[in-house]
């Protein structure tokens, strides 16, 4: 197996020495010196040289190397590393390159093995604010030690370490670190969400937090927790898609952390088993519960309009409900917008049937007429009546209200449905053949009298 530094000479050469000059041709007035005020030129191309930003993922890596000033040399300007998918198992490794990056801010070791035990040996990393062990299987005792080498740490993601418990002695100072602001915590089969809690104590400042795939359910009762919310004071974002939340008594839970703004809750069996609520239903019953929430998510800021409405529709679904059943929520939005009454449901649908009056020449004859047939429908219908084949047959329709208006209409479609015509009770169709060449208005006109 290689180790970083033979796979740096394999990808970028074995040296990265640039033209530089001396101190003695610095302090001089020589040409040279003068001409490296604007003119920069390596002995190497740039594509010879190790970056700022380092990717050698998945190349079998399980060491540091053995020539620690040769690492320093090429590695001093790495400010961000990605290791993942290596062969790491050491953590004495893994600080054995790490301290020869001065400027290093990032580091990816995602699924390098790295259950062993942390034993910190080295410095300050007063620079390193992001770090991954996803998959990593990191013990508790480890991250305890990271938590307190690393000050300065912002981001650190958890996921996918199989943690069922949160093994940290929050309680002890030393254990807290107050910098970290975002925590990714997703895929950990964490049951209990006193153990999460944990998590608020050990980094009270807190804005963050991914607990998507995990298995925690409601907040339970114990001794060294208070309240589902009280570790997350400064929590802002807040990812339980995928969760085990299963009642509405769940999502109220979340309405208490107190500057809770972005929120996303998908694939949770509150909404997948049994499907009870259509998307938009969902959305509303969320809103409304959920009065300091401005994003939902991922989509856009929830305006007024559409948290009032949220609000009135939560009301509405609640108010034919026992009062038993009400959550405590719809108490407080009826004190905000009053008891409502009842949408009225208006129905828009055409009626089936109508009656019409059919008239063709001095016959005259009212019948029921389904408004979802189509016009050629209609005419084979009446093929009987008139005596005339539907493909000769012409149709003029007169709407009783609009016929001094606008006249007759003729029905030249076949396949029209007749409701779009619409059609009500009490309107006339007139019947023609289309053997004569036209109808005039004269004919319809004294056909409509008669």
């Amino acid at each position: 197996m290689p180790s970083l530094l033979e796979a740096l000479e394999l990808k970028y050469g074995g040296s990265t020495t640039e033209c530089s000059l001396t101190d003695e041709e610095t302090e001089s007035s020589s040409p040279k010196a003068a001409l490296s005020v604007s003119i920069f030129i390596p002995k190497k191309s740039p594509r010879h040289t190790v970056p700022a930003l380092l990717v050698l993922q998945d190349c079998d890596i399980e060491s540091a190397g053995n020539d620690a000033e040769k690492l320093r040399n090429k590695c001093k300007n790495v400010e961000e590393l990605d290791l993942a998918q290596n062969k790491l198992s050491q953590w004495e490794e893994v600080f054995g390159i790490l301290q020869h990056m001065p400027k290093i801010k990032f580091v990816n070791l995602s699924f390098n093995c790295l259950a062993e035990v942390l034993d910190v040996k080295y410095g300050s990393y007063d620079q390193l604010r992001n770090l991954v062990l996803n998959g990593t299987r990191v013990s508790w005792s480890t991250v305890q030690g990271l938590i307190r080498l690393l000050r300065n740490l912002e981001e650190l993601h958890l996921s996918l370490n199989e943690y069922r418990t949160v093994d940290v002695d929050h309680q002890k100072q030393e254990n807290v670190n107050p910098s970290l602001r975002k925590l990714h915590f997703t895929g950990n089969p964490v049951e209990v969400w006193n153990e999460i809690a944990k998590l608020g104590y050990i980094f009270p400042n807190l804005e963050s937090l991914v607990l998507a795939e995990s298995e925690s359910e409601s907040e339970s009762t114990g001794n060294t927790i208070r309240s589902s919310h009280d570790p997350f004071r400064k929590l802002r974002f807040l990812n339980v898609n995928g969760t085990l939340l299963s009642t509405w008594d769940d999502v109220e839970r979340l309405a208490r952390f107190p500057v809770l703004k972005s929120l996303r809750i998908q694939g949770c069996p509150l909404f997948e088993s049994p499907r009870e609520y259509t998307e938009h239903e969902r959305r509303q019953l969320l809103i409304a519960r959920l009065p300091n929430v401005e994003t939902l998510n991922g989509g856009g800021v929830i305006s007024s309009q559409e948290r009032e409405d949220a609000e009135r529709a939560f009301i509405r679904y609640y108010m034919d409900k026992p009062e038993a059943d009400r959550p405590e929520r719809y108490s407080e939005l009826v004190a905000i917008h009053g008891k409502l009454d009842p949408l009225v449901h208006v129905d828009l649908t055409p009626e089936k049937r109508v009656k019409v009056t059919f008239t063709y020449g001095d016959l005259v004859e009212v019948r029921s007429v389904d408004v979802y047939r189509t016009v050629f429908e209609l005419k084979t219908k009446l093929e009987t009546m008139v005596k005339i084949p539907a493909n000769r047959m012409r149709l003029f329709y007169v709407d009783q209200v609009m016929k001094a208006q606008y006249g007759p209409e003729e029905m030249l479609y076949p396949n029209k449905q007749l409701y779009r015509y619409n059609i009500r009770n009490g309107d006339e169709i007139i019947i023609d053949s289309k053997l004569n060449r036209c109808v005039s208005t004269s004919s319809t006109t004294s056909s409509i009298r008669s």
